[in-house]
């Protein structure tokens, strides 16, 4: 199977699968909660990578349980899964070969549309919502009760956050600049 047909989330999925048999309502709670801050995985895409990872022969059912409720079907990472998993975790990611963000979309598109004006009072607001969000990914990390992987998530989106930040603002200089060239 080509590395590329696997996704992320398969790889999430197998990686907590790694850890122990699991059904897939307990899988989707492990992902959520280990993974906080990323968009959580909807039910429906649980069992359709299950389903997948199984028929490749990457995950296989070890048992049921029924815990007053209908029967749970656990699974559990086979071999050649673990092999996958491994091979996955062995290999740095490429930096990405294109830019694709809805920040910069709508900054184009309102710079191309609706000029100026319209993309200085998109990256205004746009800036204050990104400071939002950095506060309150800043009290995540100083919460003394905040886990190692809440932490480590919070990181990875400051940092992000702060990049789009200074984009944000040296767009802005730039439209400005624009602005006053225009308007002279």
């Amino acid at each position: 199977m080509n590395s590329l047909a696997v996704s992320v989330t398969s790889y999430l999925l197998l990686g907590l699968l790694a850890t122990e048999p699991r059904h897939g309502y307990d899988l989707k709670r492990a992902h959520d909660q280990r993974l906080p801050g990323t968009k959580p995985v909807p039910f429906g895409q649980v069992y359709a990578t299950l389903s997948r990872l199984e028929r490749d022969g990457l995950v296989a059912q070890v048992g049921t349980e029924r815990d007053g409720g209908p029967d749970r079907t656990r699974f559990g990472v086979t071999e050649a899964g673990r092999q996958r998993l491994e091979e996955w975790l062995n290999q740095v990611e490429p930096p990405a070969p294109y830019v694709t963000s809805a920040l910069l979309a709508k900054v184009m598109v309102a710079l191309f549309v609706a000029g100026v004006e319209r993309a200085t009072d998109y990256l205004i607001a746009q800036r204050a919502a990104h400071v939002a969000r950095l506060r309150e990914l800043t009290a995540v990390k100083t919460d003394p009760g905040a886990s190692l992987t809440e932490i480590v998530t919070a990181d990875f989106a400051i940092h992000h956050l702060d990049a789009d930040l200074r984009w944000l603002t040296t767009t802005l200089d730039r439209v400005a600049d624009l602005h006053q060239e225009v308007h002279q």
